[in-house]
């Protein structure tokens, strides 16, 4: 993850909110089942893609390195971002749930769904992120779970906090969490991020805002959700995964770069 430093961009706030406009206005009319590859608010966007074609691969042999994971191999414990060491994190407990279903509504079960985030400070635990945020160091920020047989997952988790980044001046991401899906082998994994609603950075992020049809945008926004809320304990959010269609939720690109 970037990290900010004494010779970040100097380019103003008011710059970047201008591309994003203008790059988001010029691209109506146009596909926007995907992000662009080349996304020109969103500065590291040119080094995550490929530069050459790709090559033709053999599809059994790719499916020799289809994951093995089973019931037996995920503890359910696994789940809970919040018990993995010896005291309680810091930050806001809450759980986040939702189904994971095709563009039909169709569940899909026994799915492995991969999480990681930031602490409540907005801290990742690793060496390149040296912001000056704490550390909390009862909570690592990753877990895992496979979909029930209606597609449901669920994690407790701590509501990360947002954070600096040297894309532009000034620059912050918005509170999110990474999602990871893994289909039937590796190279259908899928990977986005997850928002919450009424965030003032979502104007401001030119990662959120490269998706530029605003209904795409919002499939990445969970929704506060009192049923899930557990009283006295922890609130709950439901954010829902649909893998393909017309309405499916927008992942960051694979063989076409990664965003």
């Amino acid at each position: 993850m970037p990290t900010p430093s004494s010779d970040a961009p100097t380019t103003t706030q008011r710059q970047i909110s201008d591309e994003i406009t203008a790059f988001g206005n010029a691209r109506r009319g146009t596909d926007l089942a995907q992000p662009a590859l080349d996304y020109t608010p969103y500065r590291s966007s040119i080094l995550r893609h490929p530069t050459q074609d790709p090559h033709p691969a053999d599809p059994e042999g790719a499916e020799l390195w289809a994951p093995c994971f089973g019931h037996q191999d995920v503890d359910p414990l696994e789940a809970d971002l919040t018990i993995q060491h010896s005291g309680e994190p810091i930050g806001e407990r809450m759980v986040v749930t939702g189904r994971v279903t095709d563009g039909d509504g169709r569940p899909v079960p026994h799915q492995l769904v991969e999480i990681w985030q930031a602490n409540a400070s907005g801290r990742y635990i690793h060496q390149r992120d040296q912001h000056p945020a704490p550390i909390d160091p009862n909570f690592t920020g990753v877990g895992r779970c496979l979909t029930d047989a209606e597609g449901t997952y669920r994690f407790t988790t701590i509501r990360p906090g947002p954070y600096p980044w040297r894309n532009h001046r000034n620059a912050w991401r918005p509170a999110h969490i990474h999602f990871s899906l893994f289909g039937t082998d590796f190279t259908q994994r899928r990977i986005t991020q997850m928002y919450f609603p009424g965030d003032p950075l979502f104007a401001y992020d030119p990662i959120y805002q490269s998706i530029t049809d605003p209904a795409d945008g919002a499939l990445l926004v969970a929704h506060y959700d009192h049923d899930v809320t557990t009283p006295g304990w922890s609130t709950g959010y439901r954010w829902d995964i649909v893998l393909t269609g017309t309405h499916r939720t927008r992942f960051e690109p694979d063989e076409e770069g990664e965003a």
